[in-house]
């Protein structure tokens, strides 16, 4: 481990000097990290340690290249038995002789997590490589967006990298067209987006359109050949509108999109959000989702429902949640806060307490613990464990 962090240290002072001479921006970030949780009567950790180099060049005034490679290392406990923190009623769905498949492993990685390059024309820009694809303007859920699902206690953290090429129409001053297509092994399984921008008055709107394969997995049953549970890929379609303004002095923001399935049943999703800062600096924030996907009953919760939502194939377990933050710059480096996410059909709640902390403009702090208060099987119990995270990152 230390020889390959050595080399790859080396290669990167060497790129970084070739770079230099050739016009590229060179930058990125090294981030040490510690998360734990409690679980039952042990309290576990994990470490990981990550370097981001991300690279820009404007090649000319029509062409831009971009790229950033991950490399991230995990010590103490890597491999977390995800039937610890699930309810008996889920457990005993689990086949016999299975338990050992129910492992999270963190395994040592480095990625390529973008690289693309974009073209700007009078009429257009097109990009096309590895990319962020951002849909919608929900700040902890997003219907439109198939392509990412945000962490719930850590929302804002950055999404991965997808293939794809992206046209880009400006329509006049007031509109844009997009056109977005992921490719996959064939046309039928790739995404495709069509998406119209615009900007009435003080809200910005746009209306999506997207059609993508949605890999679910059968959690009860595992495929020797694969070496993985059993894939159930299934089309979907989705049709939704976004929008965000401001009005009598709040910010606020709606987002709804419904969805048409190939084999399962349809289902929609929808978020209201408004946000306001006081004078006295204090940050408020509330979102309200809905997702018709969940379950209102939380007996109904079975071991398929729980092991997609923690493998981030579906954003809720429970219909109806919502989201409260509060935010208070304490001094001009130190700001504290207090979430709470609430399950409106279960009557469950998580609360996370929040700081950040800037040593300056390249040095960073970043915590928060999670407390749940809801009884076993439902969405926060607290047999999903009680615990917390804290975030040193430094930028270069």
């Amino acid at each position: 481990m230390k020889k390959g962090i050595i080399l790859l240290v080396a290669t990167l002072f060497t790129l970084s000097s070739l770079f230099a001479q050739k016009g590229v921006d060179i930058f990125g970030y090294y981030e040490s990290q510690a998360s734990g949780a409690q679980v039952q009567d042990d309290f576990w950790l994990l470490y990981s340690n990550k370097l981001r180099v991300d690279l820009k060049s404007s090649l000319s005034d029509k062409v831009t290249f971009a790229a950033n490679f991950d490399y991230i290392t995990y010590h103490g406990k890597t491999m977390w038995n995800i039937l610890d923190f699930l309810p008996d009623q889920a457990v005993a769905e689990v086949p016999p002789g299975m338990e050992d498949y129910y492992v999270l492993p963190f395994s040592d990685r480095h990625f390529l997590d973008n690289a693309y390059i974009k073209l700007s024309f009078k009429y257009f820009d097109l990009t096309a490589g590895k990319q962020q694809i951002s849909l919608g303007t929900g700040y902890v859920w997003n219907p439109t967006d198939v392509f990412n699902i945000k962490e719930l206690f850590d929302p804002t953290y950055e999404q991965p990298g997808h293939n794809a090429v992206r046209l880009d129409v400006p329509l006049g001053t007031a509109y844009t067209f997009t056109a977005l297509f992921s490719p996959e092994d064939n046309w039928q399984n790739s995404a495709k987006l069509a998406q119209l921008k615009g900007r009435i008055s003080h809200f910005d709107y746009a209306i999506t359109a997207i059609e993508k394969v949605w890999l679910f997995h059968d959690y009860t049953q595992f495929d020797p050949a694969n070496m993985s549970f059993l894939e159930l890929p299934e089309k979907r379609q989705l049709l939704g509108a976004s929008t965000a303004g401001e009005l009598l002095g709040l910010g606020v923001w709606a987002e709804y999109a419904y969805n048409w399935m190939e084999n399962s049943d349809d289902f929609y999703e929808l978020v209201v959000g408004t946000d306001y800062t006081f004078n006295f600096q204090t940050y408020l924030m509330i979102e309200y989702y809905r997702n018709t996907l969940g379950k209102t009953d939380y007996m109904d919760y079975k071991l398929n429902d729980w092991m997609r939502l923690m493998a981030m194939e579906q954003k809720a377990i429970t219909r109806d949640q919502v989201y409260v933050s509060i935010q208070h710059p304490a001094t001009d480096l130190l700001n504290v806060g207090l979430s709470a996410i609430y399950s409106i059909s279960d009557k469950s709640t998580a609360l996370v307490p929040t700081l950040s902390y800037s040593f300056s403009d390249n040095v960073e702090i970043f915590a928060y613990l999670n407390f749940n208060f809801g009884q076993e099987g439902k969405a926060f119990s607290k047999k999903m464990g009680n615990g917390g995270l804290i975030r040193v990152r430094v930028y270069f």
